[in-house]
């Protein structure tokens, strides 16, 4: 027997795009109708033909083109028994053509896939589901579907339905269910009917937070029995978190395969590569942004790249004639997972609310810079006394942070240890033998 659950060849799927004629939207019956009625008058000289009749016409700018589009382009992959492999990209990079290919939801269009095991797949809200059966019949069924007896299923019911929190509507049709109750119970239904592969797209993103950590909690019980997982989410905290091995693709090409750290950062230096180190003008109620940068202590050069332990400065100006309101800025720093992890805010650093009349800058110290490896950007508000920004721009900076030793350490933190160093030290205080 193979020790591979997964063996793809040279995938390729492509589609055929019908492009309709510049000037022809929306088609109704009405339409279709009225268009042949016209075309037979004429053919049959009952009327004449106007010039107006532009359906009529045959001119080539009226005819629909095709073209083929390859969703996915050679590719070719391993997967060993026990991965739990994290599969990223950009909308449109062909992960979920690849899910379905490997779900035999579609064949493809080149290549092979061979499958050691059965699979489960989650790629969207209700896959598998029959809106007419109840929650019960629907686990029955697709317990069948999976080639497992009616023993098998019933030893996993109960788990199912406590997982799904579904019991007082088992017996309702789930064309009823809210979509958290529907993915719920799909994501119940797909991670304990026992597959050896186990196939979930983005759709835990339908469940709240809670749902969530318990989906990933369970998607790591089922690794830790040697069963496959493929894992597809925009979220690379809960990426690293659960997976060791991810796949990378970029417009259907797979880009990079690998340890799943160097694959997320590939995505998101990818990602970043077009952002700027120093933030653009941003305007909004006759004030604009004119600066938002990183730099070193007592340096102008703006930084995308920062060392931990170090000292920095964020440097900000805003430029406008606004009198008759009182402003204070605030900084809100946010992880790649787009969690806000600290904020500076003016009114809380001792400055008090002040109009704007011309340029204001400001210097925001960061002594020790305390932010653990990974990749971080800056939020800018400029507030009044109201709620609402006065003067905003979401993310607009985006910069990395390097590992490196404190002093006295015998080994440097990493991006794993979390987001923070919240202490200055540690020390043995007593020793008892």
């Amino acid at each position: 027997m193979s020790t591979y659950a997964i063996q793809a060849e040279h995938l390729g799927k492509k589609y055929r795009i019908d492009s309709q004629p510049a000037g022809h939207g929306y088609v109704a019956l009405r339409d279709v109708i009225a268009d042949r009625i016209k075309r037979t008058a004429s053919a049959l000289s009952f009327i004449p033909k106007p010039s107006s009749f532009s359906g009529t016409s045959a001119a080539p700018s009226s005819v629909s083109r095709t073209e083929d589009f390859w969703a996915l382009k050679d590719v070719s992959f391993d997967m060993a028994e026990g991965d739990v492999v994290g599969i990223i990209g950009r909308n449109g990079a062909g992960k979920s053509t690849l899910l379905k290919i490997l779900s035999r939801i579609t064949e493809p269009t080149t290549g092979r896939v061979r499958l050691n095991g059965r699979v489960a797949s989650l790629l969207e809200v209700g896959t598998g589901f029959h809106p007419e059966l109840t929650g019960r019949e629907n686990i029955l069924l697709n317990g069948a579907i999976l080639g497992m007896t009616r023993a098998e299923i019933r030893r996993s019911f109960d788990d199912i339905v406590a997982f799904a929190e579904v019991e007082r509507f088992l017996d309702t049709p789930v064309k009823r269910y809210s979509s958290g109750m529907y993915v719920r119970l799909a994501f119940a239904v797909a991670a304990h009917l026992q597959p050896e592969i186990l196939i979930v797209d983005e759709v835990l993103a339908v469940g709240d937070a809670e749902f969530q950590r318990k989906c990933l909690g369970k998607m790591q019980d089922v690794s830790r029995t040697g069963r496959t997982v493929l894992f597809v989410s925009h979220n690379m905290a809960a990426v690293r978190h659960l997976c060791t091995k991810g796949m990378y693709l970029v417009s259907g090409e797979l880009q990079t395969i690998g340890p799943i750290d160097r694959v997320v950062d590939a995505y998101l230096s990818a990602s970043s590569s077009a952002v700027m180190v120093e933030a653009r003008p941003v305007s909004k109620n006759g004030l604009e942004l004119r600066e938002l940068k990183l730099c070193a202590v007592n340096s102008s050069v703006p930084l995308s790249s920062v060392v931990f332990g170090r000292d920095y400065e964020i440097r900000f100006a805003v430029r406008g004639g606004v009198t008759d309101t009182r402003l204070s800025p605030v900084l809100r720093f946010h992880d790649e997972a787009g969690r806000q992890v600290s904020s500076v805010c003016g009114p809380e650093e001792g400055l008090d609310f002040a109009p704007i009349n011309g340029t204001r800058a400001w210097t925001v110290r960061l002594p020790a810079l305390p932010l653990l490896p990974g990749r971080y950007s800056v939020s800018f508000h400029l507030y009044g006394f109201e709620p609402e920004a006065y003067l905003e721009a979401d993310r607009l900076l985006q910069f990395t942070v390097e590992g490196a030793l404190v002093p006295g350490a015998a080994r440097a933190y990493r991006s794993d240890h979390g987001v923070v160093r919240i202490c200055s030290g540690m020390t043995v205080t007593e020793t008892v033998q």
